[in-house]
């Protein structure tokens, strides 16, 4: 046997070797999937747009399963009045609020007109800034999504 025939013949049973055993080095282990993260802006007083970012996080939880995905409705302008207790859309924000969404409420807005925390629907947070909140939160990489 040459040479040549021998190297071939390592260099083929190495191949082999390393396609059966499929190499030496360590399998990685798998990362988790990445938590999503949504922030959605609400500056309108009308309830079916508040009816339509509702039901967006609610299907976002159904689709990503609610323990995969964080979700804040933020609240300001004429937006904040669906957040006042006697809101025709307070059950639905109740039930956000305990399928875990968090609802905020943009303290700026609610000076401006002249509520307090008591003429708010309870359960509901706070931020001093509602579009500094969004701001922020874009900036950290959730997404943004305007009904």
């Amino acid at each position: 046997m040459n040479a040549r025939n021998i190297t071939n013949r390592a260099l083929t049973a190495m191949i082999l070797t390393l396609l059966l055993v499929g190499g030496t080095a360590p399998a990685q282990a798998q990362q988790p999937a990445a938590r999503s993260k949504v922030v959605l802006q609400m500056s309108d007083g009308d309830a079916a747009k508040w009816n339509l970012a509702l039901n967006n996080a609610k299907n976002l939880q159904s689709d990503l399963g609610a323990a995969n995905v964080d979700i804040e409705i933020v609240a300001y302008g004429p937006g904040i009045g669906m957040l006042k207790a006697d809101s025709v859309v307070g059950n639905r924000v109740d039930e956000a609020l305990k399928s875990g969404v968090k609802v905020l409420a943009c303290e700026n807005t609610m000076r401006g007109q002249k509520l307090t925390k008591p003429d708010m629907l309870g359960g509901i947070g706070y931020v001093s800034a509602g579009v500094v909140e969004i701001m922020e939160k874009q900036q950290q990489g959730w997404a943004y999504i305007r009904p």
